[in-house]
């Protein structure tokens, strides 16, 4: 199989090499711009397959399959989590969410050794994606939750949820008024629901409301701690991962 990585920041490919050389997989080259991609893919034999990431350091990697038409099968590496990940469904492998987990990684790989045969036929299409990208406040996003208590149904407003979080299998809502609320989906499902505007997911963990943070702390391991209005069940961390991104965020 030959592998590639497109990622700008070098740790996170060198670490997505790591990753991948446990499950067996060589990575013949790995790239960190658009354009040190497409002056490769001028020149170099296509892969079988593609790890992606969405934003490089000089533009959007899309703008590599404008400049070079490209068969190879794609897997995404990307943070995008909060609005555009069923349009990385419908053209892609598969994709993973930063930080990357060994075990999607190796579901990934599976995936992609299932769709094999058919790899070289996969057409690159980023229309979609790209317009989610670029206009993502023109989305319309969820403005309630309807949620059961005992007999009842009730209905929970987005903007009165400070956190969204998973523990123990089960996807919940911290609202203002201090109550947790369980949910009927998972947080997977809702980075295309809540508006990135307003949450930003931190951590596989959590998703936070920017109206809610009472403050932000310095943590362990190059981490930030998030203080929110009420919630104070368990620690809100920042994955180091995502650290750079929620800053930009909050800007």
């Amino acid at each position: 199989m030959n592998v590639i990585i497109i990622e700008d920041e070098k740790p996170a490919a060198r670490r997505l090499s790591r990753l991948l050389a446990d499950l067996n997989v060589e990575v013949n080259e790995m790239l960190h711009s658009v354009e040190e991609s497409i002056n490769w893919f001028q020149h170099n034999a296509h892969p079988d397959l593609i790890f992606l990431d969405i934003q490089l350091s000089d533009g959007l990697s899309f703008e590599i399959f404008d400049a070079v038409k490209v068969n190879s099968a794609v897997i995404f590496t990307t943070a995008f989590d909060e609005y555009a990940l069923q349009a990385f469904k419908l053209n892609s492998i598969d994709y993973l969410l930063k930080p990357i987990d060994d075990e999607e990684l190796a579901a990934a790989v599976t995936k992609y050794n299932g769709f094999k045969p058919a790899a070289q036929e996969v057409q690159l299409n980023f229309d979609d994606i790209k317009k989610l990208l670029i206009n993502p406040l023109e989305r319309e996003y969820k403005k309630r939750f309807t949620v059961k208590v005992g007999q009842h149904l009730k209905m929970i407003p987005v903007d009165e949820v400070e956190c969204f979080y998973s523990e123990n299998k089960g996807t919940y809502a911290f609202t203002a008024e201090g109550r947790n609320y369980l949910l009927d989906t998972t947080l997977e499902n809702l980075e295309g629901e809540i508006s990135p505007e307003t949450f930003f997911r931190i951590s596989r963990k959590f998703y936070v409301n920017i109206n809610y943070i009472k403050d932000i702390i310095a943590y362990t391991n190059s981490r930030l701690q998030i203080k929110l209005q009420k919630y104070n069940e368990q620690e809100v961390i920042v994955a180091r991962e995502r650290v750079k991104d929620f800053k930009l965020w909050l800007e």
